[in-house]
């Protein structure tokens, strides 16, 4: 952690900077004017280089899984079978399962797209995209995720999974997105996650019972590929 010596910390990400901007041990960088500017020219990178994105499917998980393990693989299939399908494929454009969706893109000439993150720690796009965006805020990452994608696709993952699972989740219940399919690949990853929110989250009235009709779960790539092109003709593409 960078201090200097009187103990201010200087913020490492813009994110930080952002929000730790009124704490009196944090380092102030920049005006709310500048902030928003830099707001601004992050949203609109992402609506300039995506313009002509018109089926896209977002994929999601790990950056921690080796190309020598089994959800890599299954990774890559699920990005080629989306490709051959006529999708863009959409990733984080990290390593891991993100590279892994990218590379099953790029292996059967599909568009490779990533959006990467400033992160504290350096976090290189992978080698696999045609189109490589690196954006200073998480949320206006996160919105060009959801407006370029006809759904998405969550294979295994942690924390950051999670966030794009449960955000997406919600804004498909709250009506603020329609015809937006989640499908969480991997059943035995998932469905205890499924599992808990019906014993839980559901029984303890948290949950409506068609909350958890809101994802599918799959292990096969070909049944990914079938709920988004049903999806994708609800919205009123041909696919």
């Amino acid at each position: 952690m960078t201090e200097h010596d009187s103990g201010i910390r200087i913020p490492l990400t813009p994110d930080e900077e952002l929000l730790s901007a009124e704490w009196p041990r944090v380092e102030s960088l920049h005006t709310d004017a500048e902030r928003l500017d830099r707001m601004r020219a992050d949203l609109a990178m992402g609506f300039a280089a995506l313009a002509d994105v018109r089926c896209g499917v977002s994929v999601f998980g790990s950056a921690r899984v080796l190309p020598d393990q089994s959800e890599y693989a299954l990774g890559r299939a699920v990005g080629a079978a989306l490709g051959r399908a006529g999708f863009d494929v959409i990733t984080g454009g990290g390593p891991g399962l993100m590279e892994a969706a990218n590379r099953g893109a790029r292996d059967v000439g599909a568009r490779s797209i990533g959006l990467n993150i400033e992160l504290p720690f350096e976090q290189f796009p992978n080698e696999y995209l045609d189109v490589a965006l690196t954006f200073r805020y998480f949320f206006a990452r996160k919105v060009c995720f959801v407006r370029y994608a006809r759904g998405f696709v969550v294979l295994p993952g942690g924390f950051g999974t999670l966030d794009e699972l449960f955000e997406a989740l919600v804004l498909i219940q709250t009506d603020k997105i329609r015809e937006f399919p989640i499908v969480l690949v991997g059943r035995d990853h998932w469905e205890p996650l499924v599992q808990w929110a019906g014993d839980r989250l559901l029984a303890g009235g948290y949950l409506a019972r068609e909350d958890l009709g809101l994802v599918t779960i799959a292990d096969d790539p070909d049944e990914v590929v079938d709920v988004m092109r049903r999806a994708a003709r609800a919205q009123g593409s041909e696919i």
